[in-house]
């Protein structure tokens, strides 16, 4: 069974390392990988999000299985579109992925089956976040002129 893990970082360097360690592994590649991954596999100089180029490599090397570490392919249907091309792929399709990449759609679903959250809110610029943000989390400079402002 040929391989490819997509990603470059620690989780893709354990996922493949694992994968590599399977009975029926024939070849394993990583795409885009690291130097870690270089030592256990192919790294193949295909970035994470350009999901045409991987399906384009997966076709052409015939890969039985593609696993995808970052969140980012995931979110942008990196499983969806390896689907529709006849590949098969492990991951969530991009409707489950945006559950996870963005806290805001889990939150609104988690509330939507009754499951309690604690309370928050979404800020859509660094401005907004700013000056919502509590002292505590600040640094000490920011944290004084934060105080200052509400005193």
């Amino acid at each position: 069974m040929n391989v490819l893990v997509v990603g470059n970082g620690a989780r893709e360097h354990a996922i493949a390392w694992k994968i590599s360690q399977g009975p029926s592994v024939g070849r394993l590649y990583v795409a885009p990988g690291n130097a870690g991954t270089h030592s256990i596999a192919t790294n193949v100089p295909v970035g994470a999000d350009d999901i045409a180029a991987l399906i384009d490599f997966a076709s052409s090397n015939a890969i039985d299985l593609t696993v995808v570490g970052p969140e980012a392919p995931l979110a942008s249907g990196i499983v969806d579109s390896f689907t529709a091309s006849g590949l098969p792929a492990f991951g969530p399709t991009q409707a489950a992925a945006r559950i996870e990449g963005s806290h805001s759609p889990r939150n609104l679903w988690l509330i939507a089956q009754f499951q309690p959250q604690l309370p928050r809110r979404s800020q859509t610029s660094s401005k907004q976040a700013h000056t919502s943000t509590p002292a505590q989390f600040l640094s000490s400079s920011r944290r004084m002129a934060w105080l200052q402002e509400r005193a």
